[in-house]
């Protein structure tokens, strides 16, 4: 019956839609299927984002006990390569995984003061960023490049050609493996086509190629002419990004409520193709558009320990510092003709909604999926082979084991940068990191959010003064860090904001009242 279910599901057209909210101190971006919430990120300008960036770094110096070295790349903290990473042409393979090239380098052994010969304290080098610093850690490098186009990924320093391997159709590999051969590729260069050029014609493909060796050519020039350490090529920002990785022929449409983005976002898409600049539209809605879209409120759910099924049962989400403990539980579920069916039943439910919260929370490290015990071994090889057919929508990196004698699935997710948890909480000052409360920078936005909110419901009753009661936590933020994009929040309204210390309010409570009259527009109670 589960067959059956997936083929009826398979033969729907799904309605993919990408959701974007620009705002000054934060971009966030929403992939919807069929109106569920399926991928989520999140981008602040006052946090440098690194992973995907190339930098010429100068060697600190070389452990030969742990097989890398310590690069500074002018962060805070140097970077981290392994000897295996440090010389392109150690790779043994290339997997492609996306459409983008993931390096997998033969880990070969070096004898000691092996790699200082090549490489001596003090001695440049180009990498790449695969990770970025997490916690207490600083990046992680690879001298393997890769710089990914909309259609084709360049490898630079490689000679592997060839065709994503997630694009299935043989006579479509074969046209495009055709293509790839008409393409005007240096000898030096690596080429792979990814997954989006599926469909698409040759005249993309060059036109792509053209773009990306520019973009080689300007990494060249500043190889030779800038000193290290500096940044020779940055990944482009949030939402371009999400258009070059994300936008197929199965997007519907994108929507953005920001005529400066959406403006951008047209012209990009339009180098693309002409066609695809219409399905770019522009939201001015009443209601926020993550609101009205109800993204909003299933994203509630990426911050919960708790996740509910539609069955009736849940699951319960634990981390820690050395892995991400999963449980599963029947709760009110009471389908099935016997127990074991049941239990089944919640455990294939959970299975894909297990990948799904792992991308929309991007937790990465070891995870611990403690499912409800079944007796079946063919039940619990069900199960398995249904986790990994989820995770193969998952753009990191995944590798399951079978289910344990203990009835548990070990898995591990490709960790690139901080879970969305980590992104958006401080250590609670009250609880002195027992617990979690929104950090500043989140509740400034939740505040703007919100005012934004109330002068457009109220738009039709003319100039309205407004007042703002804070916690004094979250007043000196606003006093300090934000002043300036008050006041253009401010013009954009077009009304007199007057912000409010109260210590009385909790940390992730705040209220909007009336300049004048007093009378409550919105008030805030997290706790």
């Amino acid at each position: 019956m589960w067959e059956w279910l997936k083929m009826i599901g398979l033969r729907k057209k799904t309605k993919r839609e990408i959701i974007v909210n620009a705002e000054s101190l934060e971009t966030r971006v929403a992939i919807m299927e069929d109106g569920h919430l399926e991928e989520f990120a999140i981008e602040r300008p006052t946090e440098e984002r690194i992973v995907g960036s190339i930098y010429k770094g100068r060697i600190q110096n070389m452990e030969d006990g742990l097989q890398a070295a310590f690069v500074d790349i002018g962060m805070k903290k140097n970077a981290f390569i392994h000897y295996w990473d440090m010389i392109p042409e150690d790779a043994a393979r290339l997997e492609v995984e996306e459409g983008i090239a993931a390096n997998r380098p033969r880990k070969k052994k070096t004898q000691p003061g092996e790699m200082a010969k090549l490489f001596p304290p003090g001695s440049e080098i180009i990498v790449q960023v695969t990770k970025g610093p997490i916690g207490t850690k600083g990046p992680r490098v690879t001298a393997n490049l890769s710089i990914p186009g909309r259609y084709l990924v360049m490898m630079p320093g490689s000679k592997l050609k060839g065709v994503s391997r997630k694009i299935e159709n043989d006579k479509e590999r074969d046209r495009l493996k055709k293509a790839l051969g008409r393409l005007p590729i240096p000898s030096s260069i690596g080429l792979i086509i990814r997954t989006s050029a599926e469909g698409s014609r040759a005249t993309s493909f060059a036109r792509d190629l053209r773009g990306l060796l520019d973009t080689w050519q300007k990494i060249e020039d500043g190889i030779k002419n800038k000193p290290s350490p500096c940044c020779l090529y940055h990944e482009p920002d949030l939402v371009e990004r999400v258009v070059r990785d994300s936008l197929t022929e199965e997007v519907d449409r994108i929507v953005i409520d920001s005529r400066e983005t959406f403006d951008r976002i047209r012209d990009m898409t339009a180098r693309i193709a002409r066609h695809v600049k219409n399905r770019v539209k522009l939201y001015d809605g009443m209601v926020p558009i993550f609101e009205h879209f109800d993204v909003e409120k299933q994203l509630e759910n990426a911050f919960r320990r708790k996740v509910w099924l539609k069955s009736g049962g849940y699951l319960i989400f634990d981390e820690t510092e050395a892995l991400v403990a999963i449980d599963v539980n029947t709760g009110r579920h009471k389908g099935g003709k016997t127990q074991e069916e049941s239990i089944l039943q919640v455990n294939l439910e959970a299975a894909q909604e297990v990948a799904r919260q792992l991308r929309l929370r991007n937790i990465g490290g070891l995870v611990v999926i403690d499912f409800i015990d079944m007796k079946s071994r063919k039940n619990q090889s069900q199960v398995h082979k249904i986790l990994k057919e989820a995770l193969q929508n998952d753009k990191a990196r995944t590798n399951v084991l079978p289910v344990s004698q203990l009835g548990l699935i070990e898995m591990t997710r490709q960790r690139m940068e901080e879970s969305l948890r980590a992104a958006n909480y401080a250590d609670c000052p009250y609880c002195h990191g027992r617990g979690k409360v929104l950090s500043n920078l989140s509740m400034s936005v939740r505040i703007q959010r919100r005012i934004l909110e109330v002068m457009k419901k109220n738009q039709h009753r003319g100039e309205m003064p407004l007042r703002i009661s804070v916690n004094p936590m979250i007043m000196e933020r606003l006093r300090k860090e934000d002043e300036q994009v008050l006041i253009n929040l401010e013009k954009r309204c077009a009304t007199h904001l007057t912000f409010v210390s109260d210590s009385n309010l909790h940390i992730e409570d705040f209220r909007i009242t009336h300049g004048q009259t007093g009378e409550v527009f919105y008030e805030d109670h997290e706790q």
